[in-house]
């Protein structure tokens, strides 16, 4: 990671960590960087934080400075950035915004021209730039200043896109949508209503200051309670810029990104569909997924947490499906980054042709208890590393054997050791991981906070 630019772009406390200033820089380099051989062409999408108005107009006039045309998509999800960047010829794309976060904090997500997340490499130029460490850029001039286009119509062809996707209808089946004030507020019931779904919807009146407050994927006790209350056949709730998905059953289960796996893992696997017969998790996935892929004959490939680290893993292996816990889920058919809706639409497909309720779909997968502690420490690596502390852990492994398993690793923005057991019952749980952080307490490591 980067002075600015982390796992998901330069993201911060609007106009503290990330100022107006910073949008105008970011704009001014892209502009023309991409302007070098040709009039670029940049299109941005934002969500509905009362900030990102802010930042769009400062990014359009760094592009337009430095020469390139800046085609605004409007309020919209990061997964239609993405999709409009291909389809349509885009040197980039920009998304203004900080995904699950609350409404006073911003992020900038840089889109390549293949739909991928920015390279690391462009990133350290920006952040170079923005140091002061690099030739000052040229301001374009006359008819060389860069033009501002509407560009609502690539918002609607993203919306055509996904109805095309399924190939059933929705017919008679009642749809709850948690829009978490956010992107997916201005497209997902209407794809839904395309599909023939009985769409009830909450949470989708933004106003700048409640995306993401009380609702949404990070608060999915709110679409637990609605779709109970309201006799529903399943929810889903997205996040600020609607690229995860987590779903609720008609019982107002959770089913979070493991179960989301398995449910379309499996369904692409009876179909011939799931490629390399392999699904790409992260190390946080749960043990009970691997232990149910196991017995439907399913491999799973393990990468670093982040949706960054799944896609590169599909990219290399040719692998079709990935995804994490919280509900980012990739399809590569259909896309290059994690998307709620598109999600969603999956399941209710898989819904369809099975004739299954979704708490039918998961009942084959016990999910097993899952406790973390994270440890504030004087120094990650030693922690981790020290002789006691391995010794614990492995006590800890012999001990789960097959029933169980812990994860002990550092966090890549803290100072933070990160502790975690998952075990059939929930005491099992707390006595493994005290086993654990006991020893780094004990030998010095911890930080009282």
């Amino acid at each position: 990671m980067g002075k600015y630019f982390g796992t998901d772009g330069f993201r911060g406390e609007a106009n503290i960590d990330l100022t107006v200033e910073h949008a105008f820089q970011v704009g001014r380099y892209l502009g023309w960087y991409y302007s070098r051989n040709h009039k670029a062409r940049i299109v941005i999408g934002k969500d509905t934080r009362r900030s990102s108005y802010m930042f769009e107009y400062a990014l359009v006039a760094g592009l337009t400075a430095s020469g390139a045309d800046a085609y605004l998509l409007h309020v919209t999800t990061t997964p239609s950035v993405s999709y409009v960047v291909r389809s349509e010829e885009f040197d980039c794309g920009i998304m203004i915004s900080a995904s699950h976060n609350p409404y006073y904090d911003n992020g900038i997500k840089i889109i390549n021209g293949k739909g991928h997340k920015l390279e690391a490499t462009i990133e350290n130029l920006i952040e170079q730039y923005i140091d002061g460490l690099t030739d000052p850029i040229p301001y374009a001039t006359k008819d060389a200043i860069g033009r501002t286009v509407d560009f609502a119509m690539g918002r609607n062809r993203y919306i055509g896109y996904l109805m095309s996707i399924p190939t059933r209808a929705f017919k008679d089946l009642k749809v709850g949508l948690d829009c978490a004030n956010g992107s997916s507020s201005a497209i997902a019931k209407s794809v839904f209503d395309a599909l023939g779904a009985q769409t009830y919807v909450i949470n989708n009146e933004p106003d700048g200051t409640n995306i993401n407050t009380n609702c949404g994927s990070t608060h999915i006790e709110v679409l637990q309670k609605y779709v109970v209350e309201n006799g529903l056949d399943v929810g889903f709730a997205y996040d600020g810029d609607a690229d995860r998905c987590i779903a609720v059953d008609e019982f107002g289960r959770v089913v979070n990104g493991d179960l989301i796996l398995y449910v379309c893992g499996l369904e692409m696997k009876a179909k011939g569909e799931l490629v390399n017969d392999t699904i790409v998790t992260t190390i946080m996935s749960n043990f009970g997924l691997y232990k149910s892929l196991d017995k439907a004959g399913i491999k799973y490939e393990k990468t670093a947490v982040g949706d960054k680290y799944v896609y590169e893993n599909m990219v290399q292996n040719g692998h079709c499906i990935g995804g994490e816990q919280s509900g980012h889920i990739i399809f590569s058919k259909h896309a290059t980054t994690g998307d709620g809706i598109l999600t969603s639409l999956k399941i209710m497909e898989t819904m369809v042709e099975n004739k299954k309720t979704l708490a039918q779909l998961t009942e084959a997968v016990e999910i097993y208890p899952q406790l973390l502690i994270n440890v504030r420490v004087t120094d990650k690596k030693k922690a981790q590393e020290d002789p006691d502390v391995q010794k614990a852990v492995k006590e800890v492994e012999e001990l789960l054997g097959d029933e169980g398993r812990i994860l002990v690793r550092e966090s890549g923005t803290e100072p933070v050791v990160r502790v975690m057991v998952e075990a059939k019952s929930d005491e099992v749980c707390h006595e493994n991981v005290l086993k654990v952080v006991n020893v780094i307490k004990e030998k010095g490591y911890a930080v009282e906070k």
